[in-house]
């Protein structure tokens, strides 16, 4: 890896682990998936709901919606307590449902897609190319499942989720 390679992996990196808001991991999703295929589409939304365990997200094809699975990302972030493996997950959920956005919707092409761009973005020893290789529902081993019994709740949009300078007017 030379210099340049290793100064955009670290700031990647450091973008992703640093992320605070939905809206921030979006922007690495985006930038990773523009860094690797040269490819772009703007004006998405995510939307958070409580989902079948087995479902991470999903994207409504002929939408700009991703849909996120709000139980998973609570149960990982109640059981794991590290922002880093939680941003991780969220970054290979939401990357997983870009690519459909973009156009790709083979399953099992999309995931080794998710998994070469994650590798190639932040390092195969990262936590979110560990996390693409492995399965995001790697995660949820060991973690008690009471959450998925809990009653539905109303699907909530994330408010300021794509930056809106990026929009044309």
């Amino acid at each position: 890896m030379n210099k340049d390679e290793f100064s955009i992996v670290e700031d990647f990196r450091s973008r992703l682990e640093n992320a605070a808001k939905y809206g921030e991991i979006w922007e690495v999703v985006k930038d990773t998936v523009e860094f690797t295929l040269h490819r772009h589409r703007r004006g998405m939304m995510l939307f958070l709901d409580d989902l079948p365990i087995r479902l991470g997200a999903y994207h409504p094809l002929g939408t700009n919606n991703i849909v996120l699975n709000r139980t998973i990302v609570q149960m990982v972030e109640g059981a794991i307590k590290s922002k880093r493996v939680v941003n991780a997950l969220i970054y290979n959920l939401l990357l997983h449902e870009y690519l459909h956005a973009l156009g790709l919707v083979s399953e099992i092409g999309v995931r080794q897609l998710v998994y070469k761009i994650a590798e190639e973005c932040f390092g195969e020893n990262h936590i979110a190319a560990l996390i693409a290789k492995k399965s995001p529902w790697a995660l949820l081993k060991g973690i008690p499942l009471r959450a998925v019994n809990a009653p539905k709740r109303v699907m909530e949009i994330v408010k300021d989720f794509e930056k809106a300078d990026k929009y044309i007017v």
